[in-house]
């Protein structure tokens, strides 16, 4: 669920030295999607929360205006759910097929990323069976009732 609190993107929530960016690459642990590869790396400061950096090349799209819509949707995405997030230090690389994807695509690959590398936490699992299904009171159809001893 995404808070109503005004979400803010200042500047100690971004990657933004070079020095920084080597520290992610560095010491960071990669997830890959077909859109973008996410590093993961501890947070230097904890007090701060998580922090993103954007490298989006000309190799994704030649145009700028391409390479900034993609740039603008996850730097968006990032600070709706800054609040949710560990306290971690991300580095989004866009690769060529970012270029391909709608808005709301991107969007989905990010936080999608971000769920497999576990820096968002997981939405809530809803199955489809009915809870009576998994109960141990009814025996599998074609197994014997081994909850009673004989």
């Amino acid at each position: 669920m995404i808070s109503l609190a005004p979400a803010r993107f200042p500047k100690t929530a971004r990657v933004r030295s070079r020095a920084a960016y080597a520290r992610v690459f560095e010491n960071a642990r990669r997830t890959h999607h077909p859109a973008l590869t996410l590093h993961v790396a501890p947070a230097t400061d904890q007090s701060d929360g998580a922090t993103l950096g954007l490298a989006v090349s000309r190799k994704v799209d030649g145009r700028a205006v391409g390479r900034n819509r993609i740039k603008r949707i996850w730097r968006e995405t990032f600070r709706l759910h800054r609040d949710q997030l560990a306290p971690r230090s991300l580095v989004a690389v866009a690769k060529p097929a970012a270029a391909k994807l709608d808005n709301e695509a991107l969007m989905v690959a990010l936080l999608d990323t971000l769920r497999r590398a576990g820096a968002l936490p997981r939405a809530d699992a809803t199955g489809t069976m009915p809870d009576s299904f998994n109960s141990p009171s009814r025996p599998s159809p074609g197994r014997p009732d081994m909850s009673t001893p004989e």
